[in-house]
């Protein structure tokens, strides 16, 4: 099997989802200007430091709360060298996910968002499928499903 053709299990940061492999990339460096926020965000929620301040919401694939929004705005902040970063300006540009349909706001819950790992997927991963029942599977390069 080649690489980036298989799931991998993030049971530290999914509460034990399944992410594509391309998903947990190694990090950038700080004040890369390639990662984008919506990896970042994922990154912040893989990792048990951060739980306090941002985390999965249970029962719901793919949907996260932050806890701390000025912390997660700080941190982002410090990542690509912008320390005047608040949460008004993240969350405009979180609300631009929302038209690419990567995103969105869930209604009713505060500070609470869900990807739309179809749209993430879809259009540079085609290998990847997500059933209806959120589970995703990976095709191996030789066309089996796995």
């Amino acid at each position: 099997m080649k690489a980036g053709c298989s799931i991998v299990e993030k049971p530290e940061g999914g509460g034990g989802y399944q992410f594509p492999d391309w998903a947990y990339k190694a990090e950038s460096s700080p004040g890369s200007r390639q990662i984008q926020l919506w990896h970042f965000i994922l990154e912040l929620l893989q990792k048990e430091e951060f739980r306090h301040v941002i985390a999965w919401q249970q029962g719901e694939y793919g949907e996260f709360v932050i806890k701390d929004p000025d912390e997660v705005a700080r941190l982002w902040g410090r990542r690509k060298c912008k320390p005047q970063m608040n949460y008004d300006k993240l969350s405009r540009a979180l609300r631009y996910y929302y038209n690419k349909r990567i995103l969105h706001k869930t209604k009713g819950k505060r500070f609470t968002y869900k990807f739309n790992f179809n749209k993430l997927v879809m259009p540079n991963y085609p290998f990847i499928n997500i059933r209806s029942s959120g589970k995703m599977q990976a095709s191996t390069c030789d066309g089996e499903w796995v």
